[in-house]
C-alpha cells in the first residue's frame, strides 16, 4: 500500500510543480497583443462567434495564450498552436500539452497499481499521451476535408464577384459572410485581415498554413502571380474550381474500386487483437504466458512489429493519391 501512496504523492507533486514553472514563465506581451489581433481579425462570419463575443472571450482569458517555455519547447518537434488552429480548437496551446502530459502519467500510474508488468507503463503512458493528439489531428482533417468540398463553389463566387466588377477583397467578403463554416470564417479572416493593413500576399499565406489543402496553395500561387504579371483572374478561378470537381469524381471512383481492399486491410488488422481478446476471456492463465515465458515475449514482440509493417503494406497498397 506504501509505494502506491508514493506513486500518487510524487505524481501531484510534480504535476504542481510543472504547472507552477508553466505559469510564472510567459511569453512576451507583445505577442500576445498580435494574438488578438489575428483573432479580431476573423471572428465576425457566419457560424463563428461575434466580434463582441470574441473580444470578450479575450478580455476573460488575458494572457492565457502567449506561449510559455513549455510550448516553446515542445514547438521543436511541431508547432501546437498552428495545430491546434488548423483543428479549430480553442484550447491554449499550453493547456493542451499539460492534458497530454497528465493522461501519461496517470496512465503509467494506473498501469503500475493495476499489477500489469512495469514495462507496460511506458508504453500506456505513451498512449494515453497521444489521444489528445489524435483528436486534433481528427479534427484537423475533418476542417480540411469540409474546407476542400466548399472550396469550388467559394472560388466560382469570387470569380462572379470579379466579372460583375467587384474587387477581390469584396470577393472574399462576399465568400464569408454567405458560406458557412468552415471556409466562410476562413475567408473572412484573410479579408479581415488586409483591413488591418497587412499585404495581401502575407494573408494568403496565413490563409494556406491555417488550412493545409493543395488547391488552396494553386489559388493563392494564381492570385499572386495574376497581381504581378495581370491575366484574366476569374478565368482562371474558374478552371481551377473545375479542375477541383472533377479530381472529387476521380477520387470517388477510386474509393469505390479500392473499398474492398480496404475492409480487407481493417479486419485482417484488428483479428489478432480481438482473438486475444476473446482468448483471455476463455483462459486467463494460457494467455498470460505469453507475458511470464521469455519464449512469449519474443513472440508478442515479432506480432506487433509485424501487424505494424503489415499496416503500413495495406495502407500503401490502397491509398492511391489522385
Amino acid at each position: 500500500m506504501l509505494p502506491i501512496i508514493i506513486i500518487i504523492c510524487a505524481f501531484v507533486g510534480v504535476t504542481a510543480l510543472v504547472g507552477g514553472v508553466a505559469l510564472l514563465v510567459r511569453g512576451q506581451v507583445d505577442d500576445a497583443l498580435e494574438d488578438r489581433l489575428e483573432v479580431l481579425a476573423g471572428t465576425s462570419s457566419p457560424g463563428s462567434r461575434s466580434l463582441k463575443e470574441q473580444g470578450n472571450l479575450l478580455i476573460s482569458r488575458g494572457f492565457d495564450d502567449v506561449p510559455g517555455m513549455l510550448e516553446q519547447t515542445f514547438s521543436r518537434l511541431f508547432n501546437v498552436r498552428l495545430l491546434l488552429e488548423q483543428g479549430d480548437l480553442t484550447i491554449a496551446p499550453v493547456h493542451f500539452i499539460f492534458i497530454c502530459l497528465a493522461l501519461g502519467v496517470v496512465a503509467a500510474v494506473a498501469t503500475v497499481v493495476a499489477g500489469v508488468p512495469a514495462y507496460f507503463a511506458p508504453i500506456s503512458a505513451v498512449t494515453a499521451a497521444v489521444l489528445p493528439l489524435g483528436l486534433v489531428f481528427f479534427k484537423r482533417k475533418q476542417k480540411r476535408d469540409a474546407f476542400a468540398k466548399q472550396l469550388p463553389e467559394a472560388l466560382e463566387l469570387i470569380a462572379r464577384a470579379l466579372r460583375a466588377g467587384h474587387s477581390l477583397s469584396s470577393g472574399f467578403q462576399l465568400v464569408g459572410e454567405e458560406m458557412t463554416h468552415p471556409i466562410g470564417t476562413e475567408f473572412f479572416r484573410t479579408f479581415e485581415e488586409q483591413n488591418f493593413g497587412i499585404p495581401l500576399e502575407e494573408a494568403m499565406e496565413s490563409l494556406t498554413e491555417r488550412v493545409p489543402n493543395l488547391d488552396l496553395k494553386f489559388f493563392a500561387t494564381a492570385i499572386v502571380l495574376q497581381r504581378q504579371t495581370g491575366g484574366d483572374l476569374a478565368e482562371i478561378l474558374d478552371k481551377i474550381g473545375h479542375l477541383i470537381r472533377e479530381r472529387f469524381k476521380i477520387f470517388g471512383a477510386v474509393q469505390a474500386l479500392t473499398g474492398e481492399g480496404r475492409l480487407s486491410g481493417i479486419v485482417l488488422l484488428a483479428m489478432p487483437p480481438v482473438l486475444f481478446c476473446v482468448m483471455m476471456g476463455m483462459n486467463y492463465d494460457y494467455v498470460m504466458m505469453l507475458f511470464e515465458d521469455p519464449m512469449g515475449k519474443q513472440m508478442l514482440a515479432v506480432t506487433g512489429v509485424l501487424q505494424v509493417v503489415g499496416a503500413l503494406v495495406i495502407r500503401k497498397i490502397v491509398n492511391i493519391k489522385v
